[in-house]
C-alpha cells in the first residue's frame, strides 16, 4: 500500500491501527506521530514520533485521527506532504472538504469520513466523501484503511456527512441510552439493578448479532419476536403510538444534524 502516517493514535487511531496491521498491513510502512507519550504504539516495527515534525519522507497517505479541536495546530506542517500529492484521510467530526483545501491547498487530496465507536471492536461503520482530486484508486486505498476497522459507504454529497454524524456517528450513544432506559424500567418492575442492566446489555448485544447475521430487514425481525396480543405486542403499541419512539428519534437525528453543520461552520 506504501508508506502511511497516522496523526494521533488516541483510542480511534489506535483502532484503525490494530485493524490495519491485523489485515496485513507491514509495521514498516507505518509511522505513527503522536504527542502523548502513553498513547504512542509499542508494537514492534512501528516508527512512533511525537510530532509531523519528525517525519521527513512524504507518506503515500496521511491518516489524520486527532480530535477536531486540535486540527488547526497539525496542519500546517501537513501542507508540504499535500504538496508532494499526499492523499488525507480524515476521520474528525465536522471538518469540511473546505476546511481542508483553506489549510492544505485547493488541490489537497482529500478524503472526508465519519467512522463510529464500535471501530474499536472492529464493528464499525464509516461514511465518506472524497475531493475532486482524489483518484479512484486512491479512494480505494481510503475505503481498504476505514474497512479494516469495519463497514464502509461513500457519498458523493457532503451535505450527507450531517445527517451520517446523527445517524451512525453519534448513534452507538443512542444504543447505550436504549440498555440504560430498558435497565431502569426493568429495575421499577422489581428486578434488582444489576440484574436488569445484566440483561438489557445482553439484550440489546445478542439482538445486535442477530441484525447482523439475519438477511431479514429489521422490521420482519421484529414481527418474528412478536406474537399477536403476547406481552412483546402490548409494549410495541407504546412504543409504537404516534407520540411513542419514531417522533422522539425524529427529533433527535435532527438536532444531531442541525449542531453537525453548525460545528462545521
Amino acid at each position: 500500500m506504501g508508506d502511511l502516517l497516522l496523526v494521533g493514535c488516541g483510542k480511534m487511531g489506535g483502532a484503525m491501527l490494530e485493524g490495519w496491521l491485523a489485515r496485513g498491513l507491514s509495521a514498516a510502512d507505518v509511522v505513527v506521530a503522536e504527542p502523548v507519550d502513553a498513547l504512542r504504539p509499542r508494537t514492534s516495527g512501528v516508527r512512533a514520533v511525537a510530532s509531523t515534525s519528525d517525519v521527513a519522507k512524504t507518506p503515500e497517505i496521511v491518516v489524520l485521527a486527532v480530535k477536531p479541536q486540535s486540527m488547526d495546530g497539525v496542519l500546517p506542517d501537513l501542507k508540504r506532504f499535500a504538496d508532494e500529492g499526499a492523499v488525507f484521510l480524515s476521520i474528525a467530526a465536522g471538518k469540511t472538504l473546505k476546511y481542508f483545501a483553506s489549510h492544505l491547498g485547493t488541490t489537497a487530496k482529500v478524503v472526508r469520513s465519519m467512522p463510529n465507536t464500535p471501530a474499536a471492536v472492529r464493528q464499525g461503520i464509516s461514511v465518506a466523501t472524497a475531493a475532486g482530486g482524489v483518484s479512484e484508486a486512491e479512494k480505494n486505498r481510503c475505503h481498504q484503511l476505514l474497512e479494516a476497522v469495519g463497514q464502509v459507504v461513500w457519498v458523493d454529497d457532503e451535505a450527507l456527512m450531517d445527517p451520517v454524524t446523527a445517524l451512525s456517528g453519534s448513534g452507538p450513544a443512542y444504543v447505550f441510552l436504549l440498555v440504560e432506559a430498558m435497565a431502569a424500567a426493568g429495575a421499577k418492575l422489581g428486578l434488582t439493578p444489576d440484574m436488569a442492566m445484566q440483561l438489557a446489555r445482553a439484550t440489546v448485544a445478542g439482538s445486535g448479532e442477530l441484525l447482523k447475521q439475519s438477511s431479514e430487514p429489521a422490521s420482519q425481525l421484529r414481527v418474528n419476536v412478536t406474537s399477536p396480543g403476547g406481552t412483546t405486542a402490548e409494549a410495541l403499541k407504546v412504543l409504537m403510538a404516534a407520540d411513542g419512539i419514531q417522533p422522539v428519534f425524529d427529533k433527535a437525528l435532527a438536532a444531531a444534524s442541525r449542531r453537525s453543520k453548525e460545528l462545521a461552520g
